[in-house]
């Protein structure tokens, strides 16, 4: 049996290093994470793609709540409410497929496309608002607002609604205390249902009454459905986004050769996008999976009802996948990188991520010649929380 290992809060700040360790020593890994759950962590590429595509790792929302009690270490919650985990996400096939046909009716490219001239016009009054400031927090100022107006304005979320629904999604993805997370989930769920019901007696206007209005072969999404695809594609929209657009600054601030060359040529932003998305993701580990069975991984044979964890992260700077993993190549050949998963389970909302990441990028080159970090990298600190990798804030200077 392979030992297990303790995660603890410094591996949420610097993952990296405990990946090349993992990758070189023990591959697939069992751990106990800072929050308590134990799993199985997969970190080399080869690994991580086979799994993703493996049907013998499950994701079943149904059966979450058994296997987070079973599974964790100290008696914090693992499991949010059920009405917000019912979505694609959280299911396999036929379930998956069913929800993903009809939520791929409404979340379409041609929708996504028509943002292209609302996006440019968002970007623009933030930039406005930090020209002449000087120092400014890009996250808060930037990185967070673009994302979440964009995908609150394509759901039909109302602008004034913007700040609660921040803070209670902070609370379930960071956690806290066991009433504190409780009580966001319930104050969620309580607001969504509101939400959807006003939807129901309106024409089909955004994406939202686009979902209610669903149909496929006389099917359509359940109440319940609709709450957790509605809280996915919140929640997705914009976090993935925020972590790109900052994380991405910050490696070419770390890396001004790079950032200079991407200046001096802006066709290469697209490859710059896919370059940042591999060498500090959004998503440090995909979603939960669990074994069904006993389920082999590179050689390691995992028991049933157990999570595994497959790092991402880790798989985009394994050296076999791609030379000189920890270097920042804005020409790298980045084809097959795993930042938005693979198989079934892609990211639906991946093109709007690379869109929204593209106007920015062009919007800050745009609007500012200087850009530089207000303060030393090694200050700047990474949100809790072991799938989504995100910096909490990053000051820079203009000029």
């Amino acid at each position: 049996m392979v030992p297990t290992e303790q995660f603890g809060p410094e591996f949420l700040q610097d993952p990296h290093s405990v990946y090349s360790r993992l990758r070189r020593e023990c591959p697939v890994q069992r751990v106990v994470l800072p929050a308590g759950l134990q799993a199985w962590v997969v970190t080399r590429y080869e690994d991580v793609r086979a799994a993703l595509a493996n049907p013998g790792l499950r994701k079943d929302f149904r059966r979450y709540p058994d296997l987070f009690a079973r599974n964790t270490m100290r008696n914090r919650p693992g499991f949010v409410h059920p009405a917000l985990v019912a979505h694609m996400l959280n299911t396999d096939p036929p379930d998956h497929i069913r929800l993903r046909k009809l939520v791929t009716k409404a979340f379409t490219l041609r929708r996504i496309e028509q943002m292209r001239g609302r996006i440019e016009q968002i970007t623009t009054e933030l930039l406005d608002g930090m020209d002449g400031k000087g120092e400014v927090d890009l996250v808060e100022a930037f990185a967070f607002p673009l994302p979440i107006t964009v995908i609150c304005e394509l759901i039909g979320m109302p602008a004034e609604d913007l700040d609660d629904f921040r803070s209670w999604c902070n609370t379930l993805i960071s956690g806290g205390e066991p009433d504190e997370v409780q009580q966001a989930a319930d104050d969620t769920k309580a607001y969504l249902l509101k939400l959807i019901a006003r939807k129901r007696d309106q024409a089909v206007g955004d994406l939202l009454g686009a979902l209610v209005h669903a149909r496929e072969d006389g099917d359509q999404l359940t109440e319940t459905e609709l709450v957790s695809m509605v809280f996915l594609l919140l929640v997705a929209g914009h976090e993935t986004t925020v972590s790109l657009i900052a994380s991405g600054v910050l490696s070419l601030l770390k890396n001004p050769e790079q950032f200079a060359t991407l200046r001096a040529d802006r066709s290469l932003i697209p490859g710059a996008i896919e370059e940042f998305l591999r060498y500090e993701g959004p998503l440090n580990m995909a979603t939960f999976r669990y074994t069904n069975e006993p389920t082999e991984i590179g050689g390691v044979l995992i028991p049933a009802d157990e999570f595994v964890m497959l790092a991402l992260t880790s798989a985009n700077r394994d050296g076999d996948q791609f030379p000189e993993p920890d270097k920042l190549d804005i020409r790298r050949d980045t084809a097959g990188h795993l930042a938005f998963g693979h198989g079934m389970h892609y990211c639906l909302g991946a093109p709007l991520a690379r869109m929204e990441a593209e106007i920015a990028f062009n919007g800050l080159f745009d609007r500012f010649d200087h850009i530089q970090l207000a303060g030393a990298a090694e200050s700047l600190r990474w949100r809790e929380g072991v799938v989504i990798r995100s910096l909490e804030a990053l000051p820079v200077q203009f000029g």
